[in-house]
């Protein structure tokens, strides 16, 4: 759970005991979490920040609808157009976009920025997290839907697009 300043946990205790459900006190899933997240790791290697983009964001929101019924991370056509980052998060768990953006930016630990090279282990890539902070992208749609089965599909477009085979994220 996120630190909350004290007046924000005395609030969220407030309003529960209350019976009002607030976006506060829930996982977080809005526009802003998802800028902000991408933003704190674009910052940390001094890329510029991506801003919120409505078209983008529709793309995202009408491909996480499609992948409701079978939940599978399969990339959508579009993205030819767009970047994309995808992550299914497994049922039982309220999976919110920290957890979905923070599940791509780990992937730093297996980049090697001097070499432009990913030393992950079979089955994990760096390409998440280079998405992430590549420089040319600058906004970005997201979207976060439960799929049939309980589980979580995220998917998040970038505008340009990168991840350019030979090419340094930044």
């Amino acid at each position: 759970m996120a630190a909350y300043s004290s007046t924000k946990l005395v609030t969220c205790l407030a309003l529960a005991v209350a019976a009002i459900l607030v976006p506060l006190c829930a996982a977080q899933n809005s526009p802003e979490d998802f800028v902000d997240l991408h933003n704190a790791a674009r910052a940390e290697v001094g890329v510029g920040p991506v801003s919120w983009d409505e078209t983008v964001a529709a793309f995202a929101e009408s491909y996480a609808a499609l992948s409701t019924d079978d939940c599978t991370a399969v990339h959508s056509s579009g993205s030819e157009y767009y970047g994309e980052n995808i992550l299914v998060g497994g049922a039982g768990y309220d999976w919110s976009a920290s957890d979905a953006v923070g599940y791509w930016v780990a992937e730093k630990q297996w980049y090697d920025h001097g070499s432009n090279s990913c030393s992950a282990p079979e089955g994990e890539s760096c390409g998440h997290y280079t998405q992430v902070v590549w420089r040319d992208s600058t906004t970005i749609g997201c979207a976060r839907a439960v799929c049939s089965d309980g589980s979580v599909f995220f998917t998040c477009n970038y505008n340009p697009p990168g991840n350019y085979i030979g090419e340094s994220p930044y």
